[in-house]
């Protein structure tokens, strides 16, 4: 198995946003994801930037229900089986390395690769990937670049991340070749530091309502 779509699929379609987050205190992991949940928001993305991600996804895959977990920063396949093993759905990683796609082969969770240029989505196609993310989406040219592609890559997917927000998350959106955006302002940091849970599921609730 290269990819498996029909697992990728449903969790990136749910929503049109999935949270990138970055978690520094696991206890604060499950009040967060049913949050977002609540707003509207499934598909999580608890990236390994901090020392407490891996008690994040397996706190959020054990005690919270309608949460697709994911892992995202998943460099190597050492992390790669790290993630599944606590719990994760989906994988995410900023790049498309050799020998995290060869590990991806035989993962019950699908891997999302990350590409910058129509080069590196030609070569992730070769591995069989329809599905991919845009990284860093708006340094790499943004929405117009994506429109570009969708032509001659008409076959493939995205999931813009990197500078998206609020404000130009419906111009990714509103594109043929687009499924879904990443973002992490739908929990900013010190609304998680303050518990102000209500605040960040009335963020995911407004952000669940873009594309519409």
């Amino acid at each position: 198995m290269t990819q498996n779509i029909d697992l990728l699929c449903p969790v990136l379609t749910r929503a049109p946003v999935v949270p990138v987050l970055i978690i520094e205190d696991a206890n604060t992991a499950v009040s967060l994801a049913r949050a977002l949940v609540a707003g509207g928001l499934t598909a999580l993305e608890v990236t390994l930037r901090t020392p407490a991600a891996l008690d994040a996804i397996r706190a959020i895959a054990d005690e919270v229900e309608g949460a697709d977990i994911g892992a995202g920063t998943v460099l190597t396949p050492k992390q790669l089986e790290a993630c599944v093993k606590a719990g994760a759905r989906f994988l995410v990683s900023p790049g498309c390395a050799p020998n995290l796609l060869d590990a991806a082969k035989d993962s019950p969770a699908p891997l999302l690769p990350g590409v910058a240029t129509a080069s590196e989505a030609m070569q992730i196609m070769e591995r069989g990937y329809t599905y991919m993310k845009f990284f860093p989406a708006e340094q790499a040219g943004g929405a117009p670049y994506l429109k570009a592609l969708s032509s001659p890559l008409a076959d493939l997917r995205f999931c813009p991340t990197g500078g998206v927000s609020l404000k130009n998350a419906s111009d990714y959106l509103a594109l043929p070749n687009v499924i879904c955006v990443g973002g992490s302002w739908v929990a900013p940091k010190q609304s998680v530091i303050d518990g102000d849970w209500q605040t960040i599921e009335n963020l995911a609730r407004e952000a669940a309502k873009l594309g519409q």
